[in-house]
């Protein structure tokens, strides 16, 4: 045992100290040598044979170095060094082809790791709290076969009561910014309110103070008052880190809160894509929501996510086995409307609980699918980029053939070549993906900030971390076996006599050695195809996107959201204040007409109500807004039949109700809607006094839906947020910076009013359409420039190694054209047979894109004609070229050389 540690650390200082080791082993040498010659010459041996003897013991001094480093050194690990450093040398004095090279490999590596770094983020890396594997979602599964994940605050507060299977149930809410009392006034904030067991289920400690607990979510609050636990990075900005924070007062929604904790930086709750800055009980709702009131609004209310934590002995399998007998009493318990739960027995209510280790975000639903479908064409652009470096070190090993055979002719083994012609390609794949590492965070932030586009708060970590790495160690390795492993074999095989006899521009005789450099070839391009005919398709689906017709003119159209809920005045006072603020904007240079309304077009908001009539055979829905007079005629929105609203439209005067075409039709089918009266749900009876176009309002993809218009002066809040619509002609930078001046005077408490452009409303409606479409774009970019350098390169290496050929062909009266024409032909063909099996494979694949394509087949013979036709021109230049260059051989030099 100790001879063996005396062994491996004898390895250990070899590997370290080779100079040194080397100079000990020649000093012994030495040593021994002299000690002979010593005892010869006390034997008699003459001076001059003492050299003679010495050597004839001990033989050559450089062979016994030899196998003393063989006995003391990791053979394997030696071999490999040299192995680095000799491909290293070869790399450097090719500077072309390793440049083209990493780059080839630094896009297809750092793509797939900066989309695998966005899914790491938003599907796969667990919330930062022990234990993240014991939380879970809650839902809601009754009749349709989608679950719910919005609870009612009544059986949210009957679950969070039942501890049988889990420690903690709590719920949260990250609806609208908190109005948070600053130095010029109240300042938007984002602010997630939580029930009493979040912070002991997510079992973080706060950096400072307490977190909230059960007694804080009591209406009211505490005996000493509401409390609030604010992140580090509020604390940093708001009280610039001040210890005696705890205990220091906020103005929230215009009451006062007392802080009584500070959460640390790497804590942000249960939604990966949230970082709220400030905490504040559930209860607090009625306070912070006003005007509105969910709480209040009971069972029909539905806008808590709840999760809990199951208790350690507790499996995710025999918690929804006991929620199921448990659903039905938490209802009867919690609700008294008798209609509700008759309905809830009918269609199989119940929860259910699935992973929540993760934590929940409705944006993995939105981009799930686009995310993978993009992964996938980042698998795509690896594999091409595979194909195209093994095509290139193909070629490339040919010409190294009798280097190759000499080599094994002197000795070396073909699993000894074969070892070093892979580590050449691990060191290009190495360098390759250490390229891509340290690009793909600017590529997955840049892909981040395209997504999050159009949402308030949207956050993804897309930090690099052991799970990231690891893909990209296993897409190196899987790089470095596809570039690598049937070049070597290749380059490796046939007749040993055959290698050496032949000179290194001869052409191949082995059919094999033949097809596998065109099969490579065939397979980019047809690989390439299906890149570029999918790019063509979601592209075509995008233009088609933005042809759609709105039913408005989104085209100089702006909108100003101004926040008034927690502003003193409300009621005909605030109509007022709506009308100077509409007077002030429209009197601004540029400004053609302004307008206000509820609900923004494609912003994601919507509200439905149900009406009826004599003719309509029961409720019909209807999406439902509220706007001011001019409204149609700022957005654009024809009117088609009667007036447009006043402001002299009041409750007084009697309900009043404009319809679109849709809308009209459903409720008053072959009838004239104008004169006619309808219900609401709640028989509130309406006049119709108008029928105006049909515009989008929820979707770009689907059909405009049946609308409903109401006045603003007969809404029934008393205190509502409305956007300003404002058609302007010129730029938007004036009108901002006097909305901003014109808010700070006519109503200096609410905070700045939010600024957007109707343009960039409609893109953010589709940002994932737009996010496939551009990133498929740039994809098909780089499959035809990987496509183009790796069939240039093949070819350019597969002509040159017939240098002697042609120079022969060119001296026995071949002409230039001829020669030209021989060889394009050749690679044409291999061009053509990839064009065609990308077709057939595109028309396969392109199925599986149906569901992200809008007024697009996925057989669209233009746009599969246009990638033909595309890619046909790159793989004939990338042809044509070697051609030319092939028939400028001098054949008097051509000869020579052979």
């Amino acid at each position: 045992m100790d001879s063996g540690l005396h062994a491996f650390s004898l390895r250990i200082k070899m590997l370290f100290h080779k100079r040194r080791m080397d100079r000990e082993m020649a000093e012994e040498l030495e040593f021994h040598q002299t000690m002979l010659r010593e005892k010869l010459a006390g034997q008699g041996v003459p001076k001059s044979e003492l050299n003679k003897a010495a050597r004839q013991t001990f033989g050559d001094a450089g062979r016994w170095h030899e196998r003393l480093r063989e006995l003391w050194q990791f053979r394997g690990l030696e071999n490999l060094l040299r192995d680095i450093s000799f491909s290293a040398r070869l790399l450097r004095k090719s500077p072309g082809f390793t440049t083209v090279a990493l780059l080839t490999l630094a896009i297809g590596i750092g793509a797939n790791t900066a989309i695998f770094s966005l899914i790491n983020g938003l599907l796969l890396r667990p919330l930062p709290v022990p234990h993240a594997e014991q939380l879970v979602v809650l839902q809601i599964q009754e009749g349709d076969p989608e679950p719910g994940y919005n609870f009612s605050s009544p059986l949210f507060r009957g679950l969070e009561r039942q501890h049988t299977i889990f420690s903690n149930v709590f719920a949260y809410f990250e609806g609208a910014p908190l109005q948070v009392r600053g130095r010029t006034g109240n300042q938007e904030v984002h602010g997630a309110m939580v029930s009493g067991q979040f912070f002991q289920a997510l079992q973080t400690p706060p950096l400072l103070g307490r977190y909230l607990t059960p007694a804080d979510d009591q209406t009211g609050g505490n005996p000493e008052g509401l409390a609030a636990v604010i992140s580090e990075s509020f604390w940093q900005r708001w009280f610039n880190r001040n210890p005696d924070v705890v205990g220091r007062k906020l103005i929230i929604a215009n009451v006062p809160f007392t802080v009584v904790g500070v959460m640390p930086k790497r804590f942000f709750g249960v939604d990966p894509t949230q970082r709220p800055e400030i905490y504040v009980p559930l209860s607090t709702e009625p306070i912070l929501d006003a005007p509105f009131n969910m709480t209040g609004g009971g069972i029909h209310a539905n806008w808590l996510k709840v999760m809990a934590r199951l208790k350690p002995e507790v499996s995710l399998q025999q918690a929804n086995a006991a929620l199921i007998p448990l659903s039905m009493p938490v209802v009867r318990e919690q609700v008294s409307d008798a209609d509700w739960i008759a309905n809830a027995e009918q269609t199989h209510f119940h929860f259910a609980a699935v992973s929540g280790a993760t934590g929940f975000t409705y944006l993995r639903a939105l981009f799930r699918k686009p995310l993978v479908a993009m992964f996938a064409m980042c698998g795509g652009i690896l594999l091409l980029a595979c194909l195209n470096l093994a095509s290139l070190l193909m070629a490339r090993s040919a010409a190294r053939e009798r280097e190759l055979a000499t080599r094994l002719a002197l000795g070396a083994t073909r699993r000894r070549l074969i070892q070093q012609l892979l580590v050449e390609s691990l060191l290009l794949a190495f360098v390759g993906t250490t390229a891509g590492l340290a690009v793909s965070p600017l590529v997955s932030q840049s892909l981040t900030t395209m997504m999050l586009r159009g949402y308030f708060t949207g956050y993804i970590d897309t930090s690099i971390d052991m799970r990231v790495f690891l893909f990209a160690a296993a897409t190196s390795l899987l790089a470095t076996l596809l570039i690598g492993l049937v070049p070597a074999l290749q380059a490796t095989a046939g007749n040993l006599y055959d290698h050496v006899k032949n000179d290194r521009h001869s052409r191949p005789t082995n059919v094999r050695q033949r097809m596998i450099p065109r099969i490579l070839m065939a397979s980019e391009v047809a690989l390439a195809m299906v890149l570029v005919a999918g790019a063509g398709l979601l592209a075509t689906s995008l233009v088609r996107l933005y042809r759609t017709g709105l039913g408005f003119d989104p085209k100089g159209l702006i909108n100003i959201s101004f926040n008034m809920d927690k502003q003193p005045v409300e009621g005909a006072a605030l109509m007022q204040l709506y009308k100077a603020l509409a007077n002030g904007l429209r009197h601004l240079p540029g400004v053609r007409s302004v307008s206000w309304e509820q609900v923004q077009p494609l912003a994601g908001m919507t509200e439905t109500r149900d009406y009826q009539t004599s003719f309509s055979k029961g409720d019909r829905e209807v999406y439902f807004n509220t706007v001011a007079p001019e409204y149609f005629e700022t957005m654009c929105i024809p009117l088609l039949a009667g007036r447009d609203f006043r402001w002299t439209d009041t409750k007084a005067q009697g309900k009043k109700i404009i319809l679109n075409r849709a809308a009209a039709k459903l409720l008053f089918p072959g009838q004239n809607a104008i004169g006619q009266h309808l219900l609401a749900g709640d028989k509130v009876s309406y006049e119709v006094i108008a029928v105006v176009g049909d515009a989008h309002y929820s979707s770009i993809q689907r059909a405009a839906p049946a609308g409903a218009y109401v006045p603003i002066p007969q809404s029934e809040w008393k205190k509502m947020s409305y956007t300003a619509v404002v058609r302007i002609d010129g730029p938007i930078a004036p009108l901002a910076a006097a909305a901003q001046s014109l808010t700070a005077r006519l109503a200096p408490t609410i905070p700045p009013p939010v600024m957007t452009t109707m343009d960039s409303v409609i893109n953010d409606s589709i940002s994932s359409q737009r996010m496939m479409a551009l990133l498929s774009l740039f994809f098909a970019g780089c499959a035809l420039l990987i496509t183009a350098i790796g069939l240039y390169g093949t070819l350019a290496y597969a002509t040159a190694r017939r240098t002697s050929e042609i120079g022969i062909r060119m001296a026995l009266g071949a002409k230039r054209a001829q020669v030209i024409a021989m060889v394009f032909r050749q690679n044409a063909w291999v061009a053509i047979a990839g064009c065609i099996s990308g077709l057939i494979a595109a028309v396969l694949a392109s199925r599986a894109m149906a569901s992200f394509l809008f007024e697009t087949s996925p057989h669209d013979p233009w746009v599969l004609f246009v990638s033909v036709a595309v890619l046909l021109m790159i793989a004939s230049c990338a042809s044509l070229l070697p051609a030319i260059q092939a028939a400028r051989i001098d054949p008097i030099l051509a000869i020579r050389c052979e």
